[in-house]
């Protein structure tokens, strides 16, 4: 692993507002590596000069369990970056993490699109059994885009949907047109099924309100409960008819969720649309451009529903593992514009936070997916990531499977709900 002293500018820190007179180390720890971990560094050397303080960051891989080994060793870091605020949640209920405070908690309410959704994700029980605030997040994921091929809608005559309705109506129409809507691949090694989830996830916040999506992650309601079952069905309508699929039902389970994207492209079209994360144009052809040859639209809700404009999507919340003042210091710099725009002028950076300045963004397509973030109503991190590992990236992934080979929703609903009594 790789470490990077900033030696920040004591004289600056006495006008910063973040420190006190004298500096002190902050260690920092996170997942990021690579292009991201000059990124992440970039930011924290700007908090460096402004501050005083001294700040070290360590990116790894292996996070999720080397966290896990500092913290049960008591050699923390100051500051952790967690991906999966369900591993955050339970450092917090052993009595690892230091709550941020009330004050923290309303400045997000107050500040962030759908601030509620935001301090809730980073609302845990403490060792104490009381719910405190912890986690701040910081670099946000969308997954509820449609991806797409401007010139084969303009050359069809199709317009953008704004509504689950249309999403639905235009389905059926491209296919009475005699093309097919849909490009949907579940295949991913070990991982096989694990792009079916985010749909059902998605599909749960436009069919239910967000307390029961939360209910269904915390297995407050069984998975077998008919609303989940409705959404699991719901993902049918789109994924289990042969018309509405490139290559039929039963291509979905095998092909790459790599590959699947790569339909759009084809002349004539394959598909015309395909649902999946910000990440994906990483495997759309050589020399694609996304705002150019691909584009992307917000997965809708449905118009008759009122549950608003829910997001689902990803991200790392920052946590206090090892607290001193520098490290309340770097939170407190966290609530800047600077520090979200830092991020913003370089690349892969999406945030919440309504104060920043959107022509800060180096690319206009991370602008048009903040902007889908920014007029989110709810948000919610993606739900397998919050399960245990044995449901959500184990029986639900296989589950999503079975049930595009055909087996019942309902009866998937319930084998997955016994692997989770089986964990309990």
């Amino acid at each position: 692993m790789k470490q990077v002293l900033y030696a920040g500018v004591a004289a600056i820190a006495m006008t910063s507002g973040y420190a006190n007179a004298q500096s002190e180390q902050v260690t920092v720890f996170g997942p990021w590596l690579g292009p991201d971990q000059e990124n992440v560094e970039a930011v924290l050397k700007v908090f460096a000069e402004k501050s005083g303080h001294d700040v070290r960051y360590v990116g790894s891989d292996s996070f999720e369990q080397q966290i896990v080994v500092d913290l049960e060793a008591g050699s923390a870091p100051n500051v952790a970056a967690f991906p999966q605020p369900g591993l955050a949640a339970d450092m917090a209920a052993r009595g690892f993490l230091t709550p941020l405070g009330d004050d923290v908690a309303n400045w997000l309410n107050e500040n962030y699109a759908a601030g509620p959704s935001w301090v809730a994700l980073g609302t845990y029980n403490g060792a104490d059994g009381a719910s405190h605030f912890y986690g701040f997040p910081y670099k946000t994921d969308v997954k509820s885009l449609v991806w797409y091929i401007p010139e084969n809608f303009e050359d069809a005559g199709y317009d953008v949907p704004q509504t689950m309705e249309d999403l639905k109506a235009l389905t059926e129409q491209i296919v009475a047109d005699g093309g097919t809507p849909w490009c949907i691949g579940l295949g991913s090694g070990a991982a096989t099924g694990w792009p079916a989830t985010d749909w059902v996830e998605d599909l749960m916040l436009r069919t239910q309100s967000p307390e029961v999506y939360d209910e269904w992650v915390k297995n407050e309601i069984p998975f077998d409960d008919p609303r989940v079952v409705a959404a699991i069905d719901e993902f049918g309508w789109f994924a289990r008819n042969d018309a509405f699929v490139a290559g039929g039902s039963g291509a979905v389970a095998s092909t790459d969720f790599r590959d699947s994207p790569k339909g759009l492209f084809s002349s004539p079209p394959q598909c015309y649309m395909h649902r999946q994360a910000s990440f994906i144009p990483a495997f759309f052809p050589d020399g694609a451009v996304v705002g150019e040859d691909a584009d992307f639209f917000y997965f809708s809700a449905y118009a008759d529903k009122d549950l608003g404009t829910p997001v689902l999507g990803a991200g790392t919340t920052w946590v206090i593992t090892n607290e001193n003042q520098a490290a309340h210091d770097l939170i407190a710099f966290l609530q800047t514009p600077e520090a979200h725009e830092a991020w913003m002028a370089r690349k892969g950076f999406l945030t919440p936070f309504k104060g920043v300045n959107p022509d800060t963004f180096s690319d206009p397509t991370l602008r048009k997916m903040n902007d889908i973030l920014l007029n989110a109503t709810t948000f919610r991190f993606d739900g397998s990531d919050l399960m245990p590992g044995g449901v959500g990236a184990g029986s639900f992934w296989t589950g999503m499977v079975d049930y595009s080979g055909g087996k019942a929703a309902a009866e998937v609903a319930a084998e997955i709900q016994s692997s989770w009594d089986a964990l309990k």
